[in-house]
């Protein structure tokens, strides 16, 4: 049996702070063999750069994800030469930089990570339901493991029972508030809707309320500024098998 630990959204540089701080006693305390963090909103002002996504792998991450933000900095796009972080697969192929899944060799035994992003309220992107049985019909691993960015909670739930049996695990993430719905499906897949996020607990998924609010309330143009105070990493750690790829047991954590 094997430990992955995934990690949601980390916002910022409070964020990164907060992973750095928090994540290599997290892997000791949930015996991690391979750790998966979501880094698209990492960067001050998000989107994700080289040093937003050096702190990440510095803070003990193997993969990184990302999501309807990966190409919001376009003097970072470079970064996507690392097979080790990706975007969503469902990018239109051809025009965009990078890859939806990577492949980390353990030596005993593989581990995909899947990167998907939503069109339901999201991008017009390409299907990625279509997309991820394209992915499967020749990953060569049984221990695979999806991060899908989508803000609908229906789709989020759709593609866990869509893909049961055939991955490891399916997490959402994007919407940054952690869901109490953890489960092992019936085919061994462990999801969860939304893993949360890693960034300042007393704010707007990270930003400060105050500019939210004004905009809501006003519908006027407001700058966002990201929340001051302490700050919580949410995740999962999941135990799978790695002959078959099916997962026994899937842990909700929030470390503050």
């Amino acid at each position: 049996m094997k430990n992955l630990l995934f990690i949601g959204d980390v916002v910022g540089k409070a964020g990164c702070d907060h992973l750095s701080a928090k994540l290599r006693k997290a892997k000791r305390d949930y015996d991690i063999d391979i750790t998966v963090v979501n880094g698209e909103n990492s960067a001050q002002g998000n989107g994700v750069t080289r040093q937003s996504a050096d702190m990440i792998f510095r803070a003990g991450a193997d993969v990184i994800t990302t999501g309807n933000h990966a190409f919001r900095r376009r003097d970072s796009l470079d970064i996507y030469e690392d097979e080790y972080i990706i975007r969503p697969a469902n990018y239109p192929e051809g025009g965009c930089p990078g890859r939806g899944v990577c492949i980390v060799d353990m030596g005993a035994f593989r581990v995909a990570v899947v990167n998907l992003m939503g069109t339901v309220f999201m991008d017009s992107l390409d299907n990625p339901f279509a997309k991820a049985d394209e992915i499967l019909k020749d990953i060569g691993t049984p221990n695979v493991f999806v991060d899908l960015h989508a803000e609908a909670t229906s789709e989020k739930k759709a593609m866990g029972f869509y893909l049961d049996g055939r991955v490891s695990g399916v997490f959402g993430t994007h919407t940054h508030v952690q869901t109490s719905d953890e489960m092992i499906l019936p085919g061994g897949t462990a999801y969860i809707t939304d893993a949360g996020m890693t960034g300042p607990e007393l704010s707007c998924l990270g930003v400060d309320p105050a500019p939210v609010i004004e905009g809501l309330r006003f519908h006027v143009p407001t700058r966002f500024k990201e929340a001051e105070g302490s700050c919580i990493m949410c995740g999962v750690a999941v135990a799978f098998d790695e002959k078959n790829g099916k997962s026994h047991k899937i842990e909700r954590i929030i470390i503050r």
